[in-house]
């Protein structure tokens, strides 16, 4: 194809060579190039929520959610049942099936709240957790939030062949010879919708991986984010390695990063451990000057005003005195010492008289500040330094801290204060981002007891999520494969440590592990049951994390033990090692302290992990509603969280208290209202007017003509016509 192309360019006719440049274009759309793959069935998903009724797809609770059955008829609990690929008549119990959703079907998602944790009450902040399938909660996101979203930081399966994860209800593993294909089919539904999710402007996807798929997921980012710029990161997460078997042990793993429109890296202060990931540094320290002048214009004769004597202490630790200035005609061997002290002259090494380099005056006052450092006796004088302007000006800006004082009187300066931002090379070994440490160790601490396999170094996470967010306080970040909820954690934590209100949404299934389901099924506890749903990852380890780590405690209600040290080196004392005084040769009396090599939270120093964050966040299972229902106006209340969401997720989810709909929702602690019957516009927009603060408007009406008309004058406002802005948009959207 690509030579065809190039010959067409050569056809001189305009007109037949656009024509023969669309039926190519054509021909392109038809086959595909590069990243090549088994376009497989859709995938199905099972609805617990979802009453069974007669025209319901169902599949078995117990057995393969793509083996799919329509219901026929209804007789008390029993189902009678067609199956799809045999026209098999069967009849269930109500309480062995399921209703399932297949990709591509028209869906009508909402959200139903199942828990809030609330830390910070005066805080409009609030992050979410949404309990689903993520492809449908993507579709949901995606009327939410499209081109809105700053970053999406996910953590795929891996597919290492390890059941690890599911299609279609059912495990993948390494001897499902289509596996490969059907990952990527997996992948791919999902990646679209996220790319409709970021802002083209400025954005950025960011994907791990290791070694089974980094190749076909770099492929497949190509296809799709072709106008996007990619790069890929190799990260240490465990130095020691993990064994294989006969295999090179794994000790590392890959980022994508998939930059949209003008997103990139951000220069960052970045603690010790990155040092010797960044282009060469220099060693900033105060620089020390000579006090006496050298080169041109350096002798006596040339300043007569900066020749006069320092009287100086017989130890050489002290300037008792700093004289006059000597008269050009005036002989130094006239002048006498104090008692007790010695005079040193500016003398050239050659023997002439030379000068200082600043007057008595200020010599006198950077001396009282310890601005100036004494060195040793010789038979010529004393060699002696001073802080000239500009480095005077670091310590008082406070670009260097004093640390104490020399014998002398001189300052001691600490390192530099001033932070330097860098942007690190492409491969990270940083002591932090170890996932058994940081990662493991951190989360079971939490939650009381092992619940999750490889969850990520919080500080991975967040080290990663801060070179693209920490110069935006409002950004929006989703994760939608939130395994044990290191993203959300690490958003907290950017939050308290840069300021802002940056947003996390998290979405993860409620899959139960191979295991539980095993030993469930055994006692006959099935999807959907409240054992059964209780144990899975999105209650027993995602949301427990979430308001364990807000909260600043354990899943006992006990605080959490340890600091974060996000920015922090880690010393310990080192016993076996011992300062030497150089005047006497015994002992000094000092702790030495060396750095420790593998990072350890609860000593890390920085904020009290018990001392939680001030963050809100609300649980959510998606659900699913009736079209015709919500066209009548029957679920106001099941989508008032969506409308929430929609309208920026501010402030505690509104609910109604009771089943009588009011005329209209003024809510300005949302920044959001709703007219629910338009005859009491009027009213509405009275009480709008009076609530300049609110930024979200939803209309209830089935007439265009008249949405238009009543928010003429709500321009800056985002306005939405309800129902028809959300029925259409799954009914438009559907098998996108």
């Amino acid at each position: 194809m690509a030579l065809l192309q190039d010959l067409i360019q050569q056809i001189d006719d305009p007109a037949l060579k656009e024509r023969i440049l669309q039926e190519t274009n054509k021909l392109l759309k038809q086959k595909k190039f590069g990243l090549v793959f088994e376009e497989h069935l859709p995938e199905c998903t099972p609805l617990h929520d979802v009453p069974i009724r007669v025209g319901s797809k169902v599949a078995l609770k117990r057995g393969y959610v793509s083996d799919i059955y329509m219901v026929i008829k209804l007789d008390g609990n029993e189902a009678l049942c067609d199956r799809r690929e045999t026209h098999e008549k069967v009849t269930f119990q109500l309480d062995e099936i399921v209703a399932i959703a297949e990709f591509g079907e028209p869906i009508y998602p909402t959200l139903k709240p199942l828990d809030a944790v609330q830390n910070a009450p005066d805080s409009d902040l609030w992050h979410t957790l949404i309990e689903a399938d993520n492809y449908h909660a993507l579709q949901l996101l995606e009327y939410l939030y499209a081109e809105k979203v700053d970053c999406i930081y996910i953590d795929p399966p891996y597919n290492t062949g390890a059941k690890d994860w599911k299609y279609n209800n059912d495990y993948v593993d390494g001897s499902d010879a289509y596996r490969h294909s059907k990952w990527l089919s997996m992948m791919e539904k999902r990646l679209k919708i996220a790319k409709r999710l970021l802002n083209p402007k400025d954005s950025v996807l960011i994907v791990t991986i290791d070694e089974k798929e980094y190749l076909h997921l770099g492929c497949l980012l190509e296809e799709i984010f072709s106008d996007a710029r990619i790069q890929m990161v190799s990260s240490v997460i465990n130095s020691a390695g993990v064994t294989r078997g006969d295999e090179f042990s794994r000790s590392n793993e890959y980022l994508f990063f998939v930059k949209m429109g003008s997103s990139s890296p951000v220069a960052l202060p970045l603690y010790e451990d990155w040092r010797g990931h960044t282009k060469t540094e220099k060693k900033e320290a105060l620089v020390w000057n000579q006090l006496m002048r050298s080169g041109t214009g350096a002798r006596r004769v040339d300043r007569p005003n900066m020749f006069y004597p320092l009287y100086i202490n017989e130890e050489g630790t002290r300037i008792i005195k700093i004289g006059e200035p000597l008269a050009p005609t005036e002989d130094r061997r006239t002048v006498q010492p104090i008692e007790g002290t010695r005079i040193v002259w500016p003398i050239r090494s050659n023997g002439e008289e030379g000068r200082w380099r600043i007057g008595r005056e200020n010599l006198i006052s950077i001396y009282e500040k310890g601005y100036v450092r004494l060195g040793a006796f010789t038979d010529k004088g004393m060699a002696l330094t001073y802080l000239a302007n500009g480095e005077q000006k670091k310590i008082e800006e406070g670009s260097f801290s004093i640390i104490g004082h020399r014998e002398d009187g001189s300052i001691i300066e600490g390192d530099m204060e001033i932070e330097r931002t860098y942007i690190p090379g492409t491969q990270w070994d940083i002591p932090s981002h170890n996932a058994t440490y940081l990662g493991s160790q951190l989360l079971n601490k939490i939650l009381g007891e092992k619940r999750f396999d490889f969850p990520k170094s919080l500080y991975a996470v967040h080290d990663t999520l801060r070179f693209f967010v920490a110069n935006k306080p409002d950004a929006l970040i989703v994760d939608f494969f939130a395994g044990s909820g290191t993203t959300l954690h690490a958003v907290n934590l950017l939050n308290a440590e840069y300021g802002g209100q940056r947003r996390c949404i998290m979405v993860t299934n409620n899959e139960v592990s191979e295991e539980e389901a095993r030993r469930l099924s055994e006692r006959g506890v099935h999807p959907g049951d409240e054992e059964w749903e209780r144990l899975g990852i999105a209650r027993y380890v995602t949301w427990e994390r979430t308001k364990c780590s807000i909260n600043g405690e354990n899943v006992r209600h006990e605080p959490l033990q340890g600091d974060y040290g996000t920015d922090h080196d880690i010393y310990i004392p080192d016993d076996d090692a011992t300062l030497v005084s150089k005047s006497t040769g015994g002992p000094v009396r000092k702790k030495i302290y060396i750095k420790k090599k593998e990072p350890d939270y609860e000593t890390m120093q920085g904020m009290k992990m018990a001392d939680g964050f001030k963050a809100n966040a609300a649980f959510f299972k998606l659900s699913f509603l009736d079209k015709t229902s919500v066209a009548l106006g029957r679920q106001f209340r099941e989508l008032l969280p969506v409308l929430w969401m929609k309208g920026g997720a501010v402030g505690k989810c509104p609910a109604l208290e009771n089943d009588d709909l009011p005329n209209m929702l003024i809510l300005p602690q949302n920044k959001m209202a709703v007219l629910v019957d338009e005859i009491y516009y009027s009213e509405f927009d009275a009480e709008l007017s009076q609530h300049p603060e609110i930024q979200a408007i939803f209309i209830i009406t089935d007439s265009e003509t008249a949405y238009r008309s009543m928010i003429r004058t709500y321009d800056g406002k985002d306005c939405y016509q309800l129902y028809r802005d959300y029925l259409d948009n799954f009914r438009i959207n559907t098998g996108r």
